[in-house]
């Protein structure tokens, strides 16, 4: 995403927290810089964006078992199982790093656009893509060659967090316009784009069995649309500092970094959401996956500095403490499977 430091400002937690079946902490050395994690849920494999790598943890032993490296400035990784592969998406170098899914070991790198930040593997097509936040454009690669297929596919904006469907179509917010865009892999066309509205700067992004989807917003707000028709079916109020967002168990998971809270939303009643839980976890867990066999929640977060007068009454950075990098585990409660 954007920022991939942890830049999250103060903020109160929000009242009525329901206590978490369980809460594990798995410490992981190096940089207190991170972004996406994502999930393989088959394989119990954890994938964290983590500054100049990508840590793999096993979540089942709670235990590291790769590390991808190098991958400079790295948002994100994508899997592509039938081809062995991992695929890393590098921001300070405008590359995509490929890397061996069972050794870890490095095997290629592919230029794409400015500062890829997003990073998706399109099972259909075969096809991996990048949203590349400095050139406001996708890049598509074949998965197999490694063969830029488009270099440069109009974002129609600040391209930010997106997801795939499996079935032809990759979907993603675009952030500077409140907007959220439908590609077809295939042909590589943009073929609807349409308005958020009331989501403001949209983040993370999550798809449901229904292919309806789920955005975090700047505002507080969760936005649910179906891209089918292109207009937005509902919405929810959510904490602050959300910049993700994970689907499990019929219900949406949003991290909010500022509250140090998971936003639980799920649909009460046919086309009405809403906050049914608010989960604790801790300041500065901004991102979110899920592993829906276990039931479990995964999101990475440090240790941060006190505030000082100053720095609390202007926009800025909370400095974290090196060597607090860990990621959170946290198991959903019995009685909201």
């Amino acid at each position: 995403m954007k920022r991939m430091f942890a830049a999250l400002l103060l903020g109160s937690t929000l009242a009525a927290h329901s206590a978490p079946e369980s809460i594990v902490s798995i410490p992981l050395p190096g940089a207190v810089r991170w972004d996406y994690v994502s999930v393989d849920p088959q394989a119990h494999r954890l994938y964290i964006a983590h500054q100049d790598r990508v840590e793999v943890v096993d979540v089942r032993s709670r235990k590291a078992v790769l590390q991808l490296a190098p991958a400079p400035g790295v948002h994100g990784a994508a899997v592509a199982k039938e081809l062995n592969r991992v695929f890393t998406s590098d921001g300070a170098a405008d590359e995509v790093g490929v890397f061996d899914l069972n050794t870890g070991r490095p095997t290629g790198t592919v230029k794409v656009g400015r500062r890829p930040d997003a990073i998706v593997y399109d099972p259909s097509s075969g096809r991996v893509f990048t949203f590349n936040g400095g050139s406001n454009d996708v890049t598509a690669i074949d998965a197999k060659s490694l063969k830029v297929v488009a270099a440069s596919i109009p974002a129609g904006g600040t391209p930010e967090y997106a997801v795939s469907d499996g079935k032809g179509h990759v979907y993603f917010n675009i952030e500077d316009k409140s907007e959220l865009a439908v590609m077809d892999t295939r042909s590589l066309a943009v073929t609807r784009r349409f308005s958020l509205a009331p989501c403001e700067e949209p983040s993370g992004l999550a798809i449901d069995a229904r292919q309806r989807l789920y955005s975090v917003c700047r505002n507080k707000v969760m936005v649910i649309s179906d891209p089918s028709t292109g207009r937005v079916i509902g919405q929810a109020d959510i904490g602050a500092g959300a910049d993700g967002v994970a689907w499990m168990d019929g219900k949406a998971f949003s991290a909010n970094g500022r509250d140090g809270t998971i936003s639980v939303v799920a649909e009460v009643a046919p086309g009405q959401f809403r906050t049914v839980e608010t989960l604790p976890t801790a300041r500065g867990a901004r991102t979110v996956a899920a592993d829906s066999v276990l039931h479990e929640l995964y999101t990475p977060t440090a240790d941060f500095k006190p505030d000082s007068a100053q720095a609390a009454q202007t926009p800025h950075r909370p400095e974290a403490i090196p060597g607090s990098f860990r990621v959170l585990v946290i198991r959903q409660p019995a009685a909201m499977r």
